[in-house]
């Protein structure tokens, strides 16, 4: 038991070796252990064919640059670490001004007091298998919550932010707050 342990730890040493050579502050990244200490540990002979092999190799990347542990831990868990992006243009490469999302403009509504207007999720999925009362109360609308309104606002430009006058307007009576808290 004791003899497959100091194996184990042998060959995960022998394996780094290269590695804290290298790196300045390897001795201190290994248990305190010197590079010359590390590089003298035997590894041992190999029984049969390895289960697990690295992604990455430990020898010198293209760029001449050592691979680190961060960068082989995030190849590994991409999903973990990505973050939700807005895809929103800061300076567009044409004229050089912000973008809008155009999936904002096509799925919500700006009223003029500052509110966003949407839809419910799932209005047009299945409708087959929704009753009449559920697909009614789907069709209606829903307004945006405050981080949701800002988050919105932040994602367009000015010109979807400015009054519109359209003829019959059904939200008409909507776009004038009155006795209503944001």
């Amino acid at each position: 038991m004791a003899a497959a342990a100091r194996g184990a730890v042998a060959g995960f040493l022998g394996r780094w070796a290269p590695w804290a050579a290298r790196c300045p502050a390897a001795g201190r990244a290994l248990s305190g252990l010197s590079a010359r200490r590390v590089g003298q540990v035997p590894a041992p002979a190999p029984a049969a064919a390895p289960l697990w092999r690295p992604r990455l190799s430990w020898g010198k990347l293209p760029g001449g640059d050592t691979p680190s542990v961060l960068s082989s831990v995030t190849s590994l868990l991409p999903s973990i670490l990505q973050q939700p992006a807005r895809t929103l243009t800061y300076c567009s490469l044409r004229n050089g001004k912000r973008k809008s999302v155009k999936a904002v403009v096509k799925r919500f509504l700006r009223l003029h007091n500052g509110l966003w207007v949407r839809r419910k999720a799932g209005y047009k999925k299945k409708l087959w298998k929704k009753s009449a009362a559920q697909r009614k109360r789907l069709r209606e609308l829903v307004l945006c919550t405050r981080t949701q309104c800002k988050l919105l606002d932040k994602m367009t430009t000015s010109f979807w932010k400015r009054r519109n006058w359209y003829v019959d307007d059904p939200y008409q009576k909507y776009h004038d707050r009155t006795n209503l808290r944001v």
